[in-house]
């Protein structure tokens, strides 16, 4: 039986007494690759910042591994990586290696060295997302993709169970984004990392998710891909909550 790595349920949240999440039930099991896709303003961030301890649930209840959040203390289990190659500062002065091995701060401590086993799980991390022929050179010199592919190795440093992208591809050329997602397919089918995607790009999740949320304030879709190809064009502009034109991916 597999692991529930995230549980959320009855969850609601409101900000200024204005309702943002209403009444949220989901399971993620272990190696699954979810893909959370909804309109603007419809409290996906809100719900990451739920399930990563930053924002309490006025009711109901969010688990991590079968342990309530409140309990939780692993955080080492799981990478985030964020909408971070559309605001990163070019002139930031840090080579791939340095910003990679910036991953295991939080486990070894700032003021400590990094031993050699310590920097062969940077190397390591960086020859999984394919970067290693740019381990030094200046972060700020490659591409969006490039940039988000060191991102989520500084997440793998260590060893997640959990990864979390909010919006990975914003910034990204579109060149690039089909070798993103081949890299996270990778990680899920070969590492069985479980993966926590928010994006808006619904035709590439059929393609490479194992399950989809429809998010939009309260819960409107829970399923696997086939059963959201085959929802209508009313169905998502219900969903949305305004008219949805259908765009066809060809990779």
């Amino acid at each position: 039986m597999s692991k529930t790595i995230i549980s959320l349920k009855d969850v609601d949240y409101a900000y200024e007494k204005k309702p943002v999440l209403t009444n949220i039930n989901f399971d993620i099991p272990q190696g699954a690759f979810m893909g959370l896709v909804g309109p603007n303003g419809g409290g996906k961030t809100t719900l990451i910042k739920l399930i990563l301890g930053l924002l309490k649930p006025d009711n109901g209840s969010v688990s991590l591994f079968d342990e309530p959040i409140g309990k939780f203390k692993n955080w080492n289990h799981i990478g985030f990586v964020s909408q971070k190659s559309n605001t990163f500062n070019k002139g930031f002065p840090a080579t791939v290696f340095e910003v990679v091995s910036m991953g295991l701060t939080a486990r070894i401590g700032y003021l400590k060295f990094f031993t050699k086993k310590d920097k062969a799980k940077v190397s390591q991390a960086i020859n999984q997302v394919g970067m290693s022929d740019y381990a030094h050179q200046n972060i700020g010199n490659l591409s969006g993709g490039q940039q988000q592919r060191v991102f989520i190795a500084r997440s793998l440093v260590n060893d997640p169970k959990l990864l979390i992208l909010d919006e990975p591809t914003v910034g990204v050329d579109n060149e690039n984004v089909q070798r993103f997602y081949e890299l996270l397919h990778q990680l899920n089918q070969e590492r069985n990392i479980t993966l926590l995607l928010v994006t808006h790009d619904t035709g590439i999740m059929t393609e490479h998710a194992t399950d989809i949320v429809c998010l939009n304030k309260t819960l409107y879709f829970h399923g696997d891909p086939a059963e959201y190809s085959s929802l209508t064009k009313q169905d998502l502009s219900h969903f949305y909550g305004h008219p949805i034109n259908l765009v066809t991916h060809d990779h």
